[in-house]
């Protein structure tokens, strides 16, 4: 996954609360594992924990074996931020030598070289386009919520036949 700068400055403020890459993407992982995905369209995916939405954006990737990745990434010398999906690898380094520790095999490749960066994986690459709060419909309610939600509706509450202001005792 990729970041926009906007979403890097909400997942530092909101999650990571460091600048590092590493720690960046390590917060994003831990946030990814206890998230739902929902699939709003064939361009928009967002992901959430009850609480916060991760907003992506689906991008156009190649698939190739990792030795042509190799041959096309070879002229570049600058430093890109880079991303190995399967392996939860994110440093910012020459992609020469961050493919060194990539193990053969044919994955998903995007490169930006306008933002300086490039992609590797096993599924096709998403752009994290912001961080925010959850709406209500993406809100993951626990299971003895819903049911107490459900006695009040009811009017089976606990405190049934009282004064308001009155406790049981």
């Amino acid at each position: 996954m990729l970041l926009t700068r906007h979403a890097r400055e909400r997942l530092i403020k909101r999650l990571a609360k460091r600048r590092k890459p590493e720690r960046i993407y390590s917060a994003l992982w831990e946030f990814l594992e206890r998230s739902r995905r929902i699939d709003v369209n064939e361009r928009i995916v967002i992901f959430t924990d009850g609480m916060k939405s991760l907003v992506c954006s689906r991008l156009d990737c190649d698939r190739l074996p990792l030795r042509e990745i190799k041959e096309r990434v070879g002229g570049i010398s600058t430093a890109y931020k880079c991303v190995f999906l399967d392996g939860r690898t994110a440093r910012e380094t020459v992609p020469k030598k961050f493919l060194e520790s990539v193990p053969d095999g044919e994955y998903c490749f995007y490169i930006n070289g306008e933002k300086r960066s490039l992609y590797i994986g096993s599924e096709p690459p998403l752009l994290a386009i912001t961080l925010r709060p959850a709406k209500r419909s993406e809100r993951i309610l626990p299971e003895n919520l819903i049911a107490k939600a459900k006695n009040m509706h009811r009017g089976d509450s606990d405190d049934e036949g009282q004064k308001p202001g009155q406790s049981q005792g």
